[in-house]
């Protein structure tokens, strides 16, 4: 590879990094080219960009980004593949969890989301259900409205009671 073309890798990765900031590292060792590609299909079909990148190119895309990617450094050795994905970040886990069903490989070296590092393999169960912002957004609004609905029944519920008993008096003083 050329400089020039490694200048142009690093350059569309921190491009990548900057629209799709979620981040799992996973060892890419032992995989055959059938298998990557196997995993790429995968990945294709769930909206997740899947690369298998030198490591020293992505420390280098990752410092020209928008965040502060170091704390991943130190895992970074070895070959690696790198998924790259938004909002949805619990695909790459899911992908791995699945693609993992025919063997003991791609293992997590590291995942960045939200400026949060979990690092190692026992991290993934974790990355599977983790919840997200709207996740998290749409259970405190719920949990916000159960009580606000609870009290507006039951006065809605109190006020049919009051004009029932002003009704009735009224038709007693007749």
């Amino acid at each position: 590879m050329t400089k020039e073309e490694k200048v142009e890798l690093v350059k569309d990765l921190t491009k990548q990094l900057n629209e799709k900031p979620n981040v799992y590292v996973t060892d890419a060792g032992g995989l055959t080219v059938d298998r990557v590609n196997e995993l790429r299909g995968m990945c294709f079909k769930a909206g997740v960009d899947m690369r298998v990148v030198k490591n020293t190119l992505l420390i280098k895309a990752m410092e020209a980004s928008d965040r502060d990617y170091s704390g991943i450094f130190p895992e970074l050795k070895l070959q690696s593949s790198v998924f790259f994905t938004g909002e949805n970040f619990k695909d790459p886990a899911k992908i791995i969890k699945s693609f993992r069903k025919k063997g003991d490989t791609p293992s997590l070296k590291v995942a960045f989301i939200d400026e949060a590092i979990f690092v190692g393999d026992s991290q993934l169960k974790i990355l599977e259900e983790l919840k997200g912002k709207t996740e998290l957004i749409g259970e405190i609004i719920t949990a916000l409205q159960s009580p606000m609905n609870t009290v507006m029944g039951q006065l809605g519920s109190g006020g049919n009671t009051i004009a029932g008993l002003v009704k009735t008096l009224s038709e007693r003083g007749e």
